[in-house]
């Protein structure tokens, strides 16, 4: 009697795992449909990176470019197809986070600390690389507006009104309450994507290089320079360190698994993607050549009123990337401060850990703010890893292909690639920022 008694007192306990997680921002909420996927894998992946795409083409010239770009597009959507693959890959339970995956394939310690390092500096190097883009963005919005009063401003400032933004947002509450803003981001997308296309296209007619080389005249330059170039393309596809987290949001039953909608909706991002990326990269570098400056907006002056109207597009968009790839930090550090430090879930915690990492992310930005070297550097250090190489290591170990088979060959391609990006990029990348370093103010 006492037995039966203490097993149904068992039952009525309170869970604190399934409590908790019902709080956190990445399972709080599983209500998405397949085309909140779409838009939030668009969002995660059309950012920063699309816009220096041209400078990376200059940096590696046409033909080793665009390979690189369509090796990188083909690569990535198998190894996200992986992660979509593994995220019910045990029956009855759901990986909603890269790192509990890694824990799965890997052993709980291990596994953690091999993928949440890793994860993590993606989704901090894409905030503060957003920082940066949102505020060159909005500076050059009001320069173009008013060059008189604005062509001097401190870049600075800008990057502050970022900032005062992003506190309030930061207070969206889970994943799937921000499907509005991440909508309006992918739809912005796009728009700026195809507006830097035509005017590129306009431009080019006018005024086309009669040439186009790469953008060093010595050989150790367009070694350097090749290097940052991989890295710049190696963070434009940066959308896998947040996937298990944004199908986590997705419903799941045995007869309606959650990779069925998460597919067609990586589908129709990655379709997207495609046109954004290829669009961009080949114009720009069309109308430039080696020219073209490492934001192709910035390259695009006239007319006046359309770029400010990208610009602004940018400014929109990166906004709402910001808080996609913020949504897995605020994640872990809410739960590590529920966990380890015992806060109480609520307000008070969100307001203190969401305001304290975005006030993070603006004061680094402001101290480097050197778009072109920065999407090198962490492109090829991290994004590379997460997106290119990690999730077919999971596969082979988890999977067992047989050798020689499809998945073996395409898993063991994808690996080699990423990991020579992930050795070479980050040299490439620190030179860029070092030689930009050379003539930056703090705080200018």
């Amino acid at each position: 009697m006492a037995n039966n008694e203490n097993a149904a007192a068992a039952e009525t306990r309170p869970d604190p795992e399934k409590d908790l997680n019902s709080w956190l921002p990445i399972t709080a909420s599983r209500k998405a449909k397949w085309w909140y996927s779409a838009f939030h894998n668009v969002t995660a992946m059309v950012g920063a990176g699309v816009l220096g795409l041209p400078f990376a083409l200059s940096q590696l010239g046409w033909i080793p470019g665009v390979l690189t770009i369509v090796a990188s597009w083909l690569i990535t959507l198998y190894s996200l197809w992986q992660m979509v693959e593994m995220h019910e890959i045990v029956p009855g339970k759901r990986f909603d986070r890269y790192s509990e995956l890694g824990e799965h394939v890997f052993g709980p310690k291990l596994g953690y600390w091999i993928v949440m390092p890793q994860q993590m500096m993606v989704q901090v190097a894409s905030d503060i690389v957003y920082m940066v883009t949102g505020g060159k963005s909005l500076h050059k919005v009001f320069e173009l507006i008013d060059p008189s009063v604005f062509e001097g401003a401190r870049l600075t400032y800008f990057i502050l009104i970022f900032l005062a933004i992003h506190l309030v947002l930061s207070q969206i509450p889970n994943f799937n309450s921000l499907k509005g803003v991440s909508f309006l981001a992918a739809i912005m997308s796009a728009s700026y994507s195809t507006l830097a296309c035509l005017t590129s296209i306009i431009k080019g007619n006018k005024h086309r290089p009669s040439s186009y080389g790469v953008r060093s005249h010595t050989t150790v330059g367009q070694f350097f320079d090749s290097l940052n170039g991989l890295g710049t393309i190696a963070f434009a596809f940066a959308g896998h360190s947040v996937a298990l987290e944004i199908q986590a949001t997705i419903p799941s039953t045995p007869e309606k698994p959650s990779k069925k909608p998460m597919w067609w909706g990586v589908l129709a991002a990655y379709a997207i993607v495609a046109w954004c990326y290829f669009s961009v990269a080949i114009s720009g570098y069309w109308a430039f050549g080696q020219f073209v400056e490492d934001d192709i907006l910035i390259s695009l002056r006239k007319p006046a009123w359309l770029i400010a109207l990208a610009n602004f597009m940018v400014f929109i968009h990166v906004v709402g990337s910001y808080q996609v790839f913020a949504m897995p930090v605020f994640d872990l550090i809410e739960s590590n401060m529920v966990k380890h430090l015992h806060c109480t879930p609520g307000r008070t915690l969100r307001i203190f850990s969401r305001t304290t990492y975005v006030a993070f992310t603006a004061f680094v930005g402001i101290c480097i703010p050197f778009f072109g070297g920065l999407l090198g550097f962490f492109g090829g250090l991290v994004f590379s890893s997460t997106s290119y190489f990690i999730p077919c290591i999971m596969w082979l170990i988890v999977k067992k292909p047989k050798r020689w088979s499809f998945h073996w060959i395409a898993s063991w391609i994808s690996i080699i690639v990423g990991v020579v990006i992930a050795i070479l990029a980050p040299i490439g990348g620190m030179r860029q920022i070092i030689l930009s370093s050379k003539s930056y103010k703090m705080f200018s």
